[in-house]
């Protein structure tokens, strides 16, 4: 029986990574700092040993990682905006424990969650390789992971019994998200179904449903032959305009009041950054930022083909399936919300 550790076990990628190895029998140990989540998890079998990655000590990381033969790396802070240093600890010296815990301590397997933020530099991008990379980062956040990977790739020649695999999943969304769709859902209900975007939601870009992530996390455990510190893409594979996927979900499928409000991207790329300067004061983060616009604006595809080829990668849910299973979630959670507070009068 396989032992997987996965950090970052409360937010969404790791959460439905714990609930789909425990439904194939794997013995899992799982990290986080949502205690409600945690106690969750135990529930359903996994064993939740709460830790903030950021502040380990290096004994705790030890422990974390003792018994365990795969680590599957989820935790990250991911914002488009926050201190440097926050980013540094959480993406890269917590990573970097890890990874020094985990050669000690004999690991098989690392498979390491990065981003294709690190891609970003406000141009339309199409079929993007895992071998590109623009003149500057975006943010602290790319920065940071790229950072991170450096760390992933040296490990790999550090410790050649340890086989490293890094993913980088676009824009992952699903049951337990918490970035992606929450944030637009927010904003639909404060506007009263009216939601304001860059070019009218005309971006073309790749999602990615979690499913499909947890699926390509699995085969970058399983493969036999990978090459360590190999990078790859992973997404649905069908390119969408943004405005068609929230057609989709808010009208087809959740029959929500929408409609989207065009708004010229010149005007929401001033607002921001006129917001991330009064936030250098304020030290709240900026209901805007020029990366959260920038990525709603310009088009961004990835390239799947080394993923097909040396992953053997095929996404497990459709795009539409994907929708259809997010919309189902959103309307449990919608009515589980209701019950309780129905029951607290």
């Amino acid at each position: 029986m396989r032992r997987i550790l996965v950090t970052g076990a409360t937010g969404g990628l790791g959460r439905n990574a714990v609930q789909t190895l425990l439904a194939q029998g794997v013995e899992v140990r799982a990290t986080g700092r949502n205690l409600a989540v945690g106690l969750e998890l135990e529930r359903l079998g996994a064993q939740f040993m709460p830790l903030d990655l950021a502040l380990a000590t290096p004994q705790q990381v030890d422990q974390l990682v003792r018994g365990m033969d795969t680590v599957w790396h989820c935790a990250a802070l991911s914002s488009p905006w926050g201190l440097e240093r926050d980013f540094i600890a959480a993406n890269v010296t917590a990573t970097g424990q890890l990874l020094r815990a985990a050669g000690s301590l004999h690991v098989e397997r690392f498979v390491h969650i990065s981003t294709p933020a690190m891609y970003f530099d406000y141009r339309n991008r199409y079929e993007v390789p895992e071998t590109f990379r623009p003149d500057t980062f975006v943010n602290a956040y790319a920065r940071s992971k790229a950072m991170a990977e450096k760390l992933v790739q040296d490990a790999a020649e550090r410790h050649p019994a340890m086989r490293c695999v890094i993913l980088r999943p676009r824009a992952i969304f699903g049951p337990h998200d918490q970035v992606l769709i929450p944030r637009l859902a927010r904003v639909l209900g404060q506007r009263g179904g009216k939601l304001p975007l860059p070019h009218g939601g005309a971006v073309t870009l790749d999602i990615t449903y979690v499913d499909n992530v947890v699926h390509a996390m699995w085969l970058a455990t399983t493969h036999k032959n990978l090459q360590s510190g190999a990078a790859f893409n992973i997404t649905n594979g069908e390119p969408a305009r943004l405005c068609d996927i929230l057609r989709s979900l808010f009208c087809d499928h959740l029959q929500q009041p929408f409609e989207i409000i065009k708004v010229p991207y010149r005007l929401l790329a001033l607002a921001a950054r006129l917001m991330q300067f009064a936030a250098r004061f304020t030290r709240r983060e900026p209901a805007l930022t020029s990366y959260s616009i920038g990525a709603l604006s310009f088009d961004m595809t990835l390239d799947n083909a080394k993923a097909r080829k040396v992953l053997g990668y095929q996404p497990i849910v459709s795009l539409q399936e994907g929708i259809a299973r997010t919309a189902q979630w959103m309307r449990q959670e919608a009515a589980a919300v209701k019950l309780i507070r129905e029951r607290n009068g």
